[in-house]
């Protein structure tokens, strides 16, 4: 089963890290959060990616490229102009890093790694900027159950500011960061059928937009709900946030070993 990863975007809304890197390779303890999403996946068993590459996407294919490099030692023999790698762990996955167009939109991302895909076999997608401890095998089971074109995992946003409750003119309790409205968001990670890529008819099309709402609106998109931890990085602040909790050695989304 494949893994679509969306990873071609500006991130402007992080230009202190992505005037120099696309947003995916924005490290999170030292390691992009890109290897965060597909250690993700690669922990119930999906290690097949195609990363829909466009802004800075020479970058993502150069860290492919050079990653056994990066997690071995190694013996450079110049006259014999060979290299030995020793040791290290590195994953062991297939990645097809695929040019998406530097102006794509995330549904015309998709449309373009049409023939990436297999015929018939459900698909899983995610954007490059976002971790949870989503179970994806029981979201898989889920998708194949329901027998829909889609599965969005439907998150409940974390809290931003803390709450306070007011009574005359005392604050009577403060509750820190409370979680949203009750409402569900996009969580970002999708099981879809091949199917739905007809529904991109151009580079223009926004996945969130035309296709989600037509899938919507026909009883094709069914919720997987995710009441963990979940956990976008759009803004510094956030990469913050994600960077101190590797750090604490409690990052709840590292579901592997």
């Amino acid at each position: 089963m494949k893994v679509v990863i969306l990873a071609g975007g500006l991130g402007s809304r992080l230009a202190e890290e992505t005037s120099i890197r696309p947003k995916p390779l924005v490290e999170i303890g030292g390691m992009p959060i890109l290897w965060h999403i597909m250690n993700i996946y690669a922990h119930h068993g999906l290690d097949d990616f195609i990363i829909c590459a466009g802004y800075k996407g020479y970058m993502i294919k150069e860290y492919f490229v050079n990653l056994v490099l990066h997690h071995s030692d190694i013996t450079v023999d110049l006259g014999a102009n060979s290299i030995n790698y020793h040791g290290g762990k590195r994953p062991n996955w297939r990645v097809t890093v695929v040019d998406t167009g530097m102006h794509s939109m995330t549904g015309g991302r998709l449309g373009r790694i049409r023939d990436h895909l297999t015929p018939d076999e459900p698909f899983c997608m995610t954007y490059g900027d976002g971790v949870g401890d989503i179970d994806i095998a029981a979201e898989v089971a889920f998708h194949r159950d329901h027998g829909l074109k889609a599965t969005m995992c439907a998150v409940t946003p974390p809290g931003r500011y803390g709450a306070t409750n007011i009574e005359g003119q005392y604050i009577t309790s403060f509750v820190e960061k409370p979680r949203g409205d009750g409402q569900r968001i996009n969580g970002g990670f999708f099981v879809l059928d091949p199917s739905v890529v007809d529904l991109i008819p151009s580079d223009d099309t926004i996945w969130e937009a035309g296709p989600l709402e037509w899938l919507a609106a026909n009883n094709q998109l069914a919720a997987f709900k995710h009441d963990g931890f979940w956990q976008p990085m759009d803004t510094l602040r956030e990469r913050t946030h994600l960077e101190e909790l590797w750090n604490s050695g409690k990052a709840p989304w590292k579901l592997w070993a």
